[in-house]
């Protein structure tokens, strides 16, 4: 399959700050590649990296060509940070972006694509967070791109609004757009991913699809036995299991569902009291902990489409 993406050791550096360290991979038609990790991995600078607008050393090639060398209709582009003029309406905003391309999509089939039929005639200032992310999607889809680079494509929008997103995504993966996603969110790289990028301090640590790098890296499945416990309570649990307390989390590694029954019968046996139950299996989360070290985090919850961006209203 042609490859519609291809990077080469790709390094970027400003001063003495390294924000890509060698990064390599490609996409191919019709593929969604997610960049996941924290702020300051490297994402947006990646993102830039590939899409010819910040330098970087290494080679880069979009549709066999350098990126600045691409017709600008078959790439769309939404930036982390985009601020259109406030006063403009979703319609007009869109419109005018559908001016700059020779041909393009229809403007209301696009607004309605991603959820703003009934908001087209509001002004973006006046838009709730969520709604105005939409309208920045939508902008970056009028053109009808083959190549779609989405830097944190739903932050503030709410999980109904995500949803609905993912739906139009993987349509238009289906249909053979080639899609780069950066994001916080765990499930939503499992959701939509063909394969993962986990990133961090400018490298690469692993890229594959979700399944495989949880079944690589993110280790046993958990039940979190949260109470009070004495040092020597994981000596008492008499489970064909690892178990240990961690942060004062009683945790029995490798526990299925059907089993919980049993552990529960162990700590009873043991005369060991407890407040509650958790069950986890493992994740994206568990597998970026485990090869890095830390915890992606989002930079906080989204606000979702009843929050108003930048305090407007």
């Amino acid at each position: 399959m042609d490859e519609v993406l291809v990077a080469e050791d790709v390094r970027r550096a400003y001063g003495d700050t390294v924000a890509l360290d060698g990064v390599s991979l490609s996409a191919t038609a019709g593929e969604v590649l997610a960049l996941v990790g924290p702020n300051g991995a490297g994402k947006t600078t990646l993102v830039r990296a590939l899409t010819g607008t910040t330098d970087a050393e290494g080679r880069v090639e979009l549709f066999g060509t350098p990126p600045t060398a691409v017709e600008r209709d078959r790439i769309g582009l939404l930036p982390q940070s985009f601020s259109p003029h406030e006063r403009l309406t979703a319609r007009e905003l869109v419109a005018y972006y559908a001016g700059l391309y020779d041909e393009t999509r229809d403007v209301d089939a696009v607004l309605a694509d991603v959820g703003l039929a009934d908001t087209a005639d509001t002004t973006y200032e006046n838009l709730s967070g969520g709604q105005q992310r939409r309208t920045c999607v939508a902008t970056a889809l009028i053109n009808d791109p083959d190549l779609l680079f989405l830097d944190e494509p739903t932050t503030g929008i709410d999980p109904a609004g995500r949803q609905s997103l993912w739906d139009l995504l993987e349509g238009l993966a289906d249909r053979g757009v080639t899609i780069v996603v950066t994001t916080h969110y765990m499930e939503e790289a499992r959701r939509l991913a063909d394969r993962v990028g986990l990133l961090s301090e400018g490298r690469l640590v692993a890229l594959d699809d979700p399944e495989t790098l949880i079944a690589d890296h993110g280790g046993d499945s958990q039940l979190l036995v949260d109470g009070t416990f004495d040092e020597g309570v994981p000596d008492a649990i008499d489970y064909p299991a690892r178990t240990a307390l961690r942060n004062g989390t009683l945790v029995v590694y490798g526990v299925r569902p059907e089993s919980i029954g049993s552990v529960v019968d162990e700590l009873d046996a043991a005369g060991v009291g407890y407040d509650s139950l958790t069950w986890t299996e493992p994740d994206l989360e568990a597998v970026y902990l485990e090869l890095t070290g830390t915890g992606v985090g989002r930079g906080g919850e989204p606000r979702g489409d009843e929050a108003t961006a930048g305090g407007a209203r």
